[in-house]
């Protein structure tokens, strides 16, 4: 299957998205369905994707949950729990099928060593045995602690949204690089060739800016362990989906086609347990 890994759907007559605090977030400041980002689907060949949580909510994961569950291309939701919870095992439990992954905003939590925290990382043990994957919502600031997480959970697999986002419209590259070198040293994180084009001056971007990041990350993590995810809505602040894809395609094209085949469908399958074809019937008598 060729995977989008990454993308959202809200709807702002259910609930307001707190993160759109200002005037930069007026051009999508408006509800997206499933029917609005399936045209771009059909258009780039993308087979199955997973849908991303945008609230603090258990009300939203379920309702992306049941929308997973009807006809259409999403393979799984990476939906929010609470990981201090202390009944997150029953809470996880009790949710519908169709979760393959939880994520929390750990980038606007105001102390940078909150994935260390022993709660959280109990949480995390929590995930781990549910057979559940954390997506890493993280900044440079918070890439430390993110990799002492990953060391002290290493029965979980973890994935890096976003690459961590990288400050790509000041051209910043250090600390972000080494740091993002030494997570990828741990075999059980995997990174997201996603959201950059958002890091990125909205008005100004080109490709030779962000690439040398994606390439980065191609070189650290090696394309087994990269998954390709466009970050839509949220990306046409700066681009289009075909933009988008565009720029993963670019970064890809010195890869042999096993290995872009994995960025854009095999890594989030072994990854999430997605977009696996089913067995084959065995022959008649």
């Amino acid at each position: 299957m060729r995977i989008d890994a990454h993308h959202h759907l809200w709807d702002l007559s259910r609930r307001e998205q707190p993160w759109m605090d200002g005037p930069w977030a007026d051009p999508i400041r408006r509800s997206y369905a499933l029917s609005d980002l399936a045209p771009h689907l059909t258009g780039h060949g993308i087979d199955g994707t997973l849908v991303v949580q945008s609230s603090s909510s258990y009300e939203e994961t379920a309702e992306l949950l049941t929308l997973a569950a009807g006809e259409g291309p999403i393979a799984g939701v990476v939906g929010w729990a609470d990981l201090r919870d202390p009944a997150l095992a029953e809470v996880l439990a009790a949710l519908p099928a169709g979760l393959v992954g939880v994520r929390h905003q750990v980038q606007d939590e105001p102390d940078p060593d909150w994935l260390v925290r022993p709660d959280v990382l109990r949480g995390l043990g929590i995930l781990a045995d549910a057979g559940l994957v954390y997506d890493l919502l993280v900044t440079p600031r918070e890439l430390p602690a993110a990799r002492t997480a990953v060391r002290a959970v290493p029965h979980l697999a973890f994935v890096l949204d976003h690459a961590a986002k990288p400050a790509v419209a000041r051209g910043d590259w250090q600390p972000w690089a080494n740091a993002l070198t030494a997570l990828a040293g741990l075999p059980n994180v995997s990174c997201k060739l996603s959201g950059l084009v958002t890091e990125a001056d909205w008005d100004a971007w080109r490709p030779q800016q962000i690439l040398p990041y994606a390439r980065h990350v191609l070189k650290a993590f090696g394309p087994g362990r990269v998954m390709f995810g466009s970050d839509w809505p949220v990306c046409t602040l700066a681009a289009g989906y075909e933009d988008v894809v565009a720029l993963a395609e670019a970064a890809t094209g010195h890869l042999g086609e096993t290995e872009r085949s994995d960025v854009f469908g095999g890594t989030a399958g072994r990854v999430y347990g997605i977009g696996t074809p089913p067995a084959p019937e065995p022959p008649g008598p």
